[in-house]
């Protein structure tokens, strides 16, 4: 009796086993790979924006290699600090990812009372884009180059306008290198800054390539020097600010891809490279050259690579800002 017992136990024991097996292969069938429905990527800027155009521009070729659709929510507002909060609150299951750039994820850390550390709170995605300012001016300036203008700065206070947090920043910097006196005219957007340049009811502008080359190319405006290390590709003949005069001052809007904090390593791998495939390819590649964007390097597409790169820019810019007392809008 006692042996039949035992049998008896050892049997049942294999069937919970089993069923405890069964169990779990029958989750692990349901369990369905990522993605399995469809990425939601968070602007925080408004729709048909520069950064809103990018996005735009590389969720197309993400959708294939991430077997998914993508789908745009733009969350405009206080600089982009709205939007990038809305990403970092999402879950961290990478179905919501925020595509910024540094006025979002760089600058709101000193304009904004943020809820969230920028640099803690946060899983870096990929780098992706950088787009060069460039110093314009009314047609009215008398200044030919950039010495020109810098001599024509002394002693007189210009009416200079400047649209997010970014804009404001480069001005101030480019006050103190050149010993200028300006007063900053804020805007909400481009649009009715550019009237203002063109009209002369503002001076001068430190805008975006993308933006300026069709008004310099219309002759509507004038440019004196890109602020990077190298000639923009979509206005070769514009000197940069090292070869007019200016050497040192840089500046650029960069874009970029994060998830929230928590998100885990083999979802934001994934994402990765899905944006590493659209960056690759040549429509893409044609697209953003005809809007003034330059894809960075490949080995800076990476989340390594930009959780650097944006540690650096908060410590550049960040202490621009404070210093200077800007408040966000």
């Amino acid at each position: 009796m006692d042996e039949e017992v035992k049998l008896t136990r050892r049997l049942l024991l294999q069937s919970v086993g089993g069923l405890g097996t069964l169990s779990l292969s029958v989750s692990a069938g349901r369990a369905q790979a990522y993605p399995s429905r469809p990425v939601t990527i968070v602007v925080p800027y408004a729709a048909g924006s520069p950064t809103d155009i990018v996005a735009r521009v590389i969720l197309d070729k993400m959708q294939a290699p991430l077997g998914q659709s993508i789908v745009v929510e733009n969350v405009s507002g206080a600089g982009g600090s709205l939007g990038a909060i809305r990403g970092m609150r999402a879950a961290p299951d990478g179905y919501t990812i925020c595509f910024g750039n540094n006025g979002s994820h760089v600058l709101s850390a000193a304009l904004y009372a943020m809820p969230f550390d920028l640099l803690t709170d946060i899983a870096p995605i990929s780098r992706v884009t950088t787009n060069s300012q460039i110093i314009t001016s009314n047609k009215a300036i008398p200044a030919s180059n950039l010495k020109e203008l810098i001599a024509w700065l002394k002693d007189r206070k210009v009416l200079f306008g400047v649209a997010g947090p970014m804009a404001s920043v480069s001005v101030l910097s480019f006050q103190n290198m050149t010993g200028g006196q300006f007063q900053l005219v804020p805007y909400r957007g481009t649009v009715a800054q550019t009237q203002d340049l063109i009209s002369g009811q503002i001076e001068m502008v430190i805008d975006q390539v993308s933006s300026a080359t069709p008004l310099i190319k219309a002759g509507s405006i004038k440019a004196y020097a890109v602020a990077a290390r190298t000639r923009s590709p979509t206005m070769p003949d514009i000197p940069t600010v090292d070869e007019a005069g200016l050497p040192g001052f840089y500046g650029s809007i960069w874009t970029g891809a994060w998830a929230p904090k928590g998100t885990p390593k083999d979802i934001i791998a994934k994402i990765a490279g899905a944006v590493r495939v659209a960056l690759a390819d040549p429509a893409v590649k044609e697209r953003m050259s005809a809007i003034g964007q330059e894809i960075v390097p490949v080995d800076q597409q990476t989340p390594e690579a930009l959780a650097a790169y944006q540690k650096a820019e908060i410590e550049k810019w960040v202490p621009l800002a404070k210093a200077a007392n800007l408040k966000g809008e």
